[in-house]
């Protein structure tokens, strides 16, 4: 460190001081040693300047019922003619996916988002501090009077992290089920036309259209509270088909139903054995649908789970017996010990 810090070499890089020690006819280390050196003092960083990005939390919100979290986008039409658009501006419940507002407009404003959201709050009949509104970062989502109209009615607003569109999951969703259906015009004429179309398109949308994400419903009825109904005609349907032709089946069929919470951005378990967080159902079996505990998890988690330690004679034999042989089983009884599949290890150089 002190030929490293010396005023002859300070202002030079490792390498440069490196050669010249070398012409010099002293070496010390090699050039990788003076750098863990610097590192392990705090000595060596980037010197040209870094532009340093924010840490910016990542967005979890939860929704158990509709209207607690809605989230909202905006989306380019094409005009009649070339760089022309319109702008549509959708807002929807993620529990039910349910279009609780849309506008098209033909610019991108602050206020325009401000009316559809305050609209749309009266019609549905929020109540301050029981909703949350969430949104990437344009700039419409983070404009002044759209802050203070949240202040102004008890919203709690959320934003995406920049240029994660993965936090804005179902404004994305929606706006491909949109643009994909097959009789989706290529350009609109007119901004008149436009709106016929997306008028149209929710109303299908919310009333026609089975969603897979909540088991093959439409979002008016989960919204609106009908799920145990269509439910019941499903299954009155399922049973009858099930005593007419049981061979059919494996086992007695129900109807599927829509999943007790949705998320934008599931948190994850803090560790394999922990089941959940406090007040959140397990993210891995009710969100994700992953198992619980899959068969490996059973056996890591449990603490009656042991194995037989191969030893030095074990080593000796083994490479006197066929490859069939090298895999004893544990208590499990298929499972195999791979340790014992490998030849003992020589640490001799």
């Amino acid at each position: 460190m002190a030929a490293l810090n010396c005023d002859e070499h300070a202002d030079l890089p490792v390498r440069q001081v490196f050669a010249c020690l070398l012409d010099q006819g002293v070496y010390l280390c090699a050039i990788r040693t003076m750098y863990r050196l610097l590192a392990r003092n705090a000595a060596v960083r980037e010197r040209r300047d870094q532009l340093r990005h924010p840490t910016y939390k990542r967005p979890e919100l939860r929704a158990t019922a509709p209207n607690q979290v809605w989230s909202w986008d905006i989306t380019k039409l094409l005009g009649p003619e070339k760089w022309t658009y319109y702008h549509l501006y959708v807002l929807l419940d993620i529990f039910s996916r349910y279009v609780v507002g849309w506008m098209v407009a033909s610019c991108e404003s602050a206020e325009l988002a401000k009316r559809l959201i305050g609209e749309a709050y009266e019609r549905q009949g929020i109540t301050p501090g029981q909703i949350v509104v969430h949104a990437d970062r344009g700039a419409s989502m983070t404009s002044k009077p759209l802050a203070l109209l949240y202040a102004d009615l008890g919203i709690n607003q959320s934003h995406s992290r920049p240029h994660v569109s993965n936090d804005n999951p179902y404004s994305e969703a929606l706006f491909k089920t949109g643009k994909y259906r097959p009789d989706f015009p290529d350009r609109f004429g007119s901004i008149e036309h436009a709106r016929t179309y997306c008028g149209s398109l929710f109303d299908w949308y919310n009333h026609q259209h089975y969603h897979t994400g909540i088991a093959l419903l439409t979002p008016a009825v989960v919204h609106h509270g009908r799920v145990d109904d269509v439910l019941a005609v499903r299954n009155d349907a399922l049973a009858r088909a099930y005593a007419d032709h049981p061979e059919r089946f494996a086992r007695a069929p129900r109807a599927k139903r829509p999943p007790p919470a949705v998320w934008i951005n599931p948190p994850h378990p803090i560790e394999i054995g922990n089941h959940g967080l406090p007040g959140h159902p397990d993210p891995r079996s009710s969100i994700l649908g992953h198992p619980a505990n899959p068969p490996l998890r059973q056996i890591a988690l449990n603490p009656d789970f042991t194995t037989a330690t191969p030893t030095e004679h074990s080593h000796a034999s083994a490479r006197s017996r066929p490859l069939g042989a090298l895999a004893p089983t544990t208590s499990c009884g298929s499972l195999p010990l791979l340790t014992n599949l490998l030849p003992p290890v020589s640490h001799s150089r």
